[in-house]
């Protein structure tokens, strides 16, 4: 009897355990003063989360041009994804955050003119609020940075512009920025037709992801890891080859990935499990 009964509770403490998951947020939002809007964003909160009283590491998950915050969990399936990873044991349990970089303008980054800061609004407001709302460990060991295409181009811009702030970086299919000076000039000029070539030139080191590897200090190499992951038929392959052989003629450490498939959903949910092995390496300690 003793062992039926010991078997019965066996099966349900892992019946209860299989069936824990975790919660997502998809729309929560915070007032800032250097956009002069309320900001929306999304939030993974891993299964243990309100059991615990414990801190957890923190993946912010950049979506792509024309989603929002909730991409990655309409499309993406991060619940999911997050949940059987935590659960087989190939993600450690984390805390995700999704940003809305959609609303009023599109993108990651300040804009030349000055009067949209979005990557200071990111690291300035965004960051100290939800760190200091959730329970989110505050290290560089803990905290990494991912995103697709637009979001891609984020990952790659916020890591190389602060690698003192990210243990790991998972660009997917990105947006590189501009490969030469001359494509960053063609593109300010569509919405800027007097920018000044000083300008020009100081946009395209800040927000090409070629130039800013090109230009890193021989001290930032190991700063951060980096994961590049671009489908063989992924109009974006160009940016993100490149990119791959000015670190490989640089000695930066990275892992480039070029798996079949193209430039949508069905090859980011198959990325995701892969950004979370990767990212969790970093936070276990690898």
């Amino acid at each position: 009897m003793k062992r039926i009964t010991f078997t019965l509770l066996a099966c349900f403490c892992a019946a209860t355990l299989f069936a824990q998951t975790g919660k997502v947020l998809d729309n929560l939002s915070l007032p800032s003063k250097l956009l002069k809007s309320e900001r929306k964003f999304a939030i993974y909160l891993p299964p243990d989360y309100a059991t615990s009283e414990r801190s957890y590491p923190v993946l912010y998950l950049l979506h792509g041009a024309g989603d929002n915050h909730t991409g990655w969990v309409q499309f993406g399936e991060v619940l999911n994804i997050a949940d059987k990873a935590i659960r087989e044991g190939t993600a450690t349990p984390m805390i995700i955050v999704m940003p809305d970089a959609d609303t009023g303008r599109r993108g990651y980054f300040n804009d030349v003119k000055g009067d949209w800061p979005y990557e200071d609004f990111f690291f300035q407001e965004l960051m100290p609020f939800v760190e200091k709302k959730y329970r989110i460990k505050g290290e560089k060991r803990y905290r990494a940075v991912a995103g697709l295409s637009m979001g891609g181009g984020g990952s790659f811009m916020y890591a190389l512009h602060h690698p003192e702030l990210f243990s790991s970086a998972c660009p997917l299919s990105a947006s590189t920025g501009p490969i030469t000076l001359e494509d960053a000039k063609k593109n300010l000029l569509r919405n800027n037709p007097d920018v000044q070539d000083t300008v020009v030139a100081n946009y395209y080191n800040r927000h090409s992801a070629l130039a800013l590897v090109n230009n890193m200090p021989d001290a930032q190499k190991k700063a951060v890891r980096w994961f590049i992951d671009c489908g063989d038929d992924d109009f974006l392959f160009e940016g993100n080859s490149l990119v791959h052989i000015a670190m490989r003629k640089k000695e930066i450490p990275h892992e480039f990935r070029i798996r079949d498939g193209a430039h949508n959903w069905t090859y980011w949910r198959q990325s995701l499990p892969v950004v979370l092995e990767f990212v969790s390496q970093a936070f276990h300690q690898y």
